[in-house]
C-alpha cells in the first residue's frame, strides 16, 4: 500500500490531496500522458466539468488495462485554461480520487493544442508488483 504524507509542520492541503505519497519498493509504476476532454467519437463538450469527466474516464480505462484502479494513483497533474474551471475540475476529481488522496498539482495554463480544450489531466500510478 502506498503511504500518504502530510506533515504537521506543513500547512494542510487546500483540497483533497496529499503533500506527498511514498511508493513501496518493488511497485509497478504507470505514467499516463495527459488526457484531454474528448470522447472516442471526437466530441468535445463545452463544459469544463464534462471535459474533466472524460479525462478521468480515459484515465480509468488506462488504469484498468494495466490491472490498476484509481486507488493506485500517487500523483495527479492537472491543467485548466481558466480559474473559473477549477471548481468543476475539483468536483469531478474528488469523485474519482480514493484514499489516501494522491499528491496533486493544479495549474492554470494559457491553452492547449486546440482552443476548445479546457482541462487536461495526467497521472502517475503505482501498484504492488
Amino acid at each position: 500500500m502506498n503511504k500518504a504524507h502530510s506533515p504537521a509542520g506543513v500547512r494542510p492541503p487546500f483540497a483533497r490531496y496529499s503533500h506527498a505519497v511514498e511508493v513501496q519498493a518493488g511497485s509497478r509504476m504507470l505514467f499516463a500522458s495527459g488526457q484531454l476532454g474528448i470522447s472516442v467519437n471526437d466530441e468535445v463538450p463545452e463544459d469544463a466539468g464534462a471535459q474533466a469527466e472524460l479525462c478521468f474516464r480515459a484515465i480509468g480505462a488506462i488504469l484498468a488495462e494495466a490491472d490498476m484502479d484509481f486507488g493506485d494513483i500517487v500523483r495527479i497533474n492537472a491543467y485548466v485554461t481558466d480559474r473559473a474551471f477549477m471548481k468543476a475540475y475539483m468536483e469531478v476529481r474528488d469523485r474519482f480520487v480514493r484514499e489516501p488522496p494522491p499528491a496533486s498539482t493544479l495549474m492554470i495554463v494559457s491553452g492547449f493544442t486546440r482552443e476548445e480544450f479546457k482541462v487536461e489531466v495526467e497521472i502517475i500510478a503505482a501498484a504492488k508488483g
